[in-house]
């Protein structure tokens, strides 16, 4: 092997062979070698085939046919390699102070067609509205500096989930049920809690902190989390409780639920937010922005969820409910229900509700920078593959970044020369 001089670049390699080490057969050695530098190398497109031809011009169409089976048919764990990726990025987060949260969410990839698994037609972060997608769910390690994920999973709508023809045709595994996106976040949890990864609160947004039953999964395995809830989320103020469960009359069952009445009643989150006096707010900044320090108004307030507590035979513990209102606005624009500790300093939950930013960045970065919604296959095993490397990509990127500030990463790889008038099929002015 040629000197490797510059050290980024032998921190690359050693990588690789890492992964290649996690994948077992040396079959898959090259292959990987190849997927991970044209995911890295510049290039608007991080499809196979145009990866193919920056890493090896001159064999493109065998390149193309090694990169293609090793990612959609070769029998590798994608566990493996997010492990070593997730691995690679706690080692360097370390310098920057202990893992903050564990932050979940799911990104969707707009896909034509019906055949791609797992596309439906569904709400699609990306867009902003429903439209023929995939969407994949995560659970993304994080602290201010850096962040990774650490699980990502296809989201099977119910259609599919129920479609054994289709099913058959992506080679999704039988094992594999219909499990709403709250649900698989918390396999997701439970999976990373067994490899006794550093624990940390789960943050998310309103789209899991909404599912009272997400909230108490999380509660149940004793998990603070700061989610953010919908302004009709109801809740009981400071000092008004359900009723106890009425006295016992002699006669059939002795009642057991508490209750509300007309007049005893939970508020919503806005309501309950309109009712505080302005001294309730503080001004708070959480971080710096690309346009200086980022700021709003904020109060916290503790309440109990009331979300159909009268089938219940106790009212919920008592928990933080989080609110901005920033200045000038008319009424409160976010809220955050939080299990963290009654002790917890109002900056300190500014901080962790606001943390979500990194997996938006992390998103951002993996769909622009590495293709991680570029990919043209259809079946179960190669959309996983493909995401995965990505993510070990992106990891790559986010350690170096962590090790080196100013960061200058990925800098030692240059493109080889594309034959003339090569151009990818699919491409605008492929023949």
């Amino acid at each position: 092997m040629a000197h490797i001089a510059d050290s980024s670049e032998r921190r690359f390699q050693d990588y690789l062979d890492q992964l290649a080490h996690a994948l077992g057969h040396a079959d898959r050695h090259e292959p990987l070698r190849a997927y991970l530098t044209g995911l890295c190398l510049p290039g608007e497109r991080k499809s196979i085939e145009p990866m193919a031809a920056r890493v090896d011009p001159k064999r493109v169409c065998a390149r193309h046919q090694s990169m293609h089976h090793f990612v959609a048919n070769a029998a590798w764990e994608d566990a493996a390699v997010l492990c070593m990726a997730r691995d690679l990025v706690l080692d360097a987060m370390e310098r920057h102070g202990a893992v903050a949260a564990w932050i979940v969410d799911d990104t969707g990839m707009p896909k034509k067609g019906s055949h791609s698994v797992g596309v439906a037609r569904q709400y699609c972060g990306a867009l902003g509205k429903q439209e023929n997608c995939q969407v994949a769910v995560s659970v993304t390690l994080a602290n201010e500096a850096v962040s990774v994920p650490a699980a990502y999973r296809l989201y099977l709508p119910e259609v599919w989930a129920k479609d054994a023809k289709r099913r058959r045709a992506a080679g999704v595994p039988p094992e594999v049920v219909f499990l709403t996106k709250w649900q698989i976040a918390l396999q997701q949890i439970d999976a990373l809690r067994r490899e006794e990864l550093p624990p940390a609160p789960v943050v998310a947004d309103a789209g899991y902190g909404v599912v009272t039953a997400f909230r108490d999964g999380l509660t149940s395995r004793s998990i603070p989390y700061m989610v953010g809830v919908s302004e009709e989320t109801t809740v009981w103020p400071p000092g008004v409780e359900p009723l106890p469960p009425l006295r016992w009359s002699g006669r059939g069952r002795p009642p057991t639920r508490i209750r509300r009445t007309a007049r005893r009643r939970p508020l919503s989150v806005q309501a309950l937010a309109l009712r505080l006096p302005p001294r309730a707010l503080r001004t708070l900044s959480w971080r710096q922005g690309t346009r200086g320090s980022m700021r709003s108004r904020f109060a916290s307030v503790r309440v109990r969820p009331a979300h159909r507590d009268q089938n219940r035979h106790e009212p919920r513990a008592v928990e933080w409910l989080l609110i901005e209102w920033p200045r000038g606005e008319a009424a409160p624009t976010k809220y955050w229900l939080s299990s963290m500790p009654a002790n917890t300093p109002l900056p300190t939950m500014v901080r962790l509700a606001k943390l979500r930013w990194r997996i938006e960045r992390d998103y951002e970065e993996l769909k622009d920078q590495f293709g991680l919604d570029h990919y043209e296959g259809r079946g179960w095993r190669g959309f996983h593959h493909h995401g995965s490397l990505c993510i070990a990509a992106y990891a790559f990127l986010a350690a170096e970044r962590a090790r080196l500030f100013p960061p200058e990463p990925l800098s030692f790889l240059r493109s080889a020369r594309v034959p003339r008038g090569f151009r990818p099929r699919g491409a605008a002015g492929a023949a």
